[in-house]
């Protein structure tokens, strides 16, 4: 039978070979003699403090006993939260993943331990330590999962924005997997959540869920706000501050979502009126500094999107107003600025433009746009890498039309890297499409470049679905 060493045996032995005396070991470690005796002879469990300047004076990496603490001091004892906790902070510190894995296993069989786990793992959330977090949440789903509770509604909540990342399919099932416990959240969280799925989906550009969503979203919001303004409703007042944005913007982002709907679909006069509906802001009763930010913003959006919706409808005199309003609002985000540009791009290949003064211009921006720094924000986090990639194919078109082979095949290929990044296998396609229309004019080294990406693309695909399930 094997035997589990022990942290303590350990001390012991390296005491011994190093001659030392516990008073000695106690001096070096920043502990009394009285301490190290107790751990030593299994008196005294340890705290994970101690554990720390025990390995420290051993002259051993940080960490380094943390897998015998499980086994030792927790696997072994009754849970004991006064001793676990101190111990997942210092973990999550030292990004000791496994080492949590284990606790969270060890300890989750009695649901006595979900609500100080939660705890624990929104502390980890709020200051940045999303891997660590998880586990927890994911413990507490798991232990969870046949309780009808805004607690695990809330764990799946938070596993699904923290899983939110650069591949689109991967995406996509955390949203399908977190979509069916909206309903559990609690009034208000529910638009955050409604917001954050929305923008998902549409950054995938399944159009008729976030048509749904948005939809389901502005009914909710707009409960909630009559309810906030009768008779000054205090409680959700309060409440209303854990949102991410003013109640009301909820409202007004449901009628932008919509008209983002409308536009893909081509029915341009609809997402017009839209528009108009979220720049008609009169209704708003606020009047607060965070209400008039997001007023102004709406606003702008409005006048953008109204000279867009001319604009890809065929009326293309407004082209000229569009870049200038560009031009005159450059100090906006970058993604912004982005979106506002790709509208350019699409309309000059929809309608044969010219718009070789326009990219000159904003070359500067346009470069900048590999560059844009990463978001929490889930509309910065999906959307904008989308467009990025979508803006890269915009661009290709433009140029090879237009026989600018060199600058053309350079942006194509940009565009099906962004693509195979976020895992946008249309984009993809149909950069490999146009590389097929224009290839009799690609130098050898552009094939070459091109085949070496489709290959490397090939081989990751194989090598992610190499295994083959059994089923009856």
């Amino acid at each position: 039978m094997k035997h589990t060493p022990t942290i303590r045996a350990e001390l012991d032995r390296y005491i011994q070979q190093e001659g030392m005396s516990l008073t000695q070991f106690g001096h070096i470690a920043g502990m009394n003699r009285g301490i190290v005796s107790a751990i030593v002879t299994g008196n005294k469990t340890m705290s994970v403090n101690q554990l720390d300047l025990i390995t420290e004076a051993m002259d051993l990496p940080e960490g380094y006993f943390y897998d015998l603490f499980v086994e030792n001091y927790i696997i072994d004892h009754p849970p004991n939260m006064r001793r676990i906790e101190p111990f997942l902070y210092r973990c999550a510190k030292l990004d000791k993943l496994g080492v949590i894995r284990r606790v969270v296993g060890a300890i989750m069989d009695n649901l006595l331990y979900s609500p100080k786990l939660f705890e624990i793992a929104e502390e980890l959330l709020s200051q940045g330590r999303h891997a660590a977090a998880l586990l927890l949440y994911e413990g507490v789903a798991e232990a969870e999962k046949y309780q009808h509770s805004e607690r695990l509604a809330v764990c799946q909540y938070r596993i699904f924005t923290i899983q939110i990342g650069d591949d689109q399919s991967r995406n996509h099932k955390a949203a399908i997997l977190f979509e069916p416990y909206v309903e559990r959240l609690d009034d208000l969280e529910q638009l955050d959540a409604l917001k954050d799925l929305a923008n998902v989906y549409r950054s995938l550009r399944k159009w008729d869920k976030v048509d749904e969503i948005a939809r389901v979203m502005r009914a909710k919001a707009e409960i909630q706000y009559n309810w906030k303004h009768q008779q000054k409703n205090q409680e959700c007042n309060e409440a209303a501050k854990k949102l991410s944005r003013p109640m009301f913007v909820y409202i007004t982002y449901a009628d932008l979502l919509c008209a983002s709907v409308c536009d893909a679909r081509g029915d341009y006069q609809q997402a017009l009126q839209y528009t108009y509906a979220y720049a008609d802001l009169d209704w708003v009763r606020e009047t607060d500094d965070d209400t008039i930010y997001w007023v102004e913003m709406y606003q702008d959006w409005a006048r953008c999107n109204i000279y867009v919706n001319k604009l890809l409808s065929g009326d293309v005199s407004v082209l000229s107003d569009y870049v200038e309003y560009i031009a005159e609002t450059a100090d906006t985000m970058e993604g912004e600025k982005l979106s506002k540009l790709l509208n350019v791009m699409i309309a000059a290949n929809q309608y044969n433009l010219d718009v070789d003064d326009v990219l000159s211009r904003f070359k500067k921006d346009i470069d900048a746009f590999t560059q844009l720094p990463t978001s929490t924000d889930m509309y910065s986090q999906q959307v904008v890498p989308d467009y990025i990639a979508w803006f890269g194919y915009e661009l290709a078109y433009y140029y090879l039309n237009r026989e600018r082979y060199s600058d053309g095949f350079k942006q194509l290929l940009f565009a099906m890297v962004k693509s195979h990044i976020i895992n946008n296998e249309t984009y993809f396609i149909n950069c490999i499409g146009l590389f097929m229309r224009f290839q009799v004019y690609a130098t050898p080294e552009i094939k070459t470049e091109f085949s070496n990406l489709i290959e490397k693309v090939w081989v990751g695909n194989v090598e992610k679905n190499r295994t083959v399930n059994c089923c009856e």
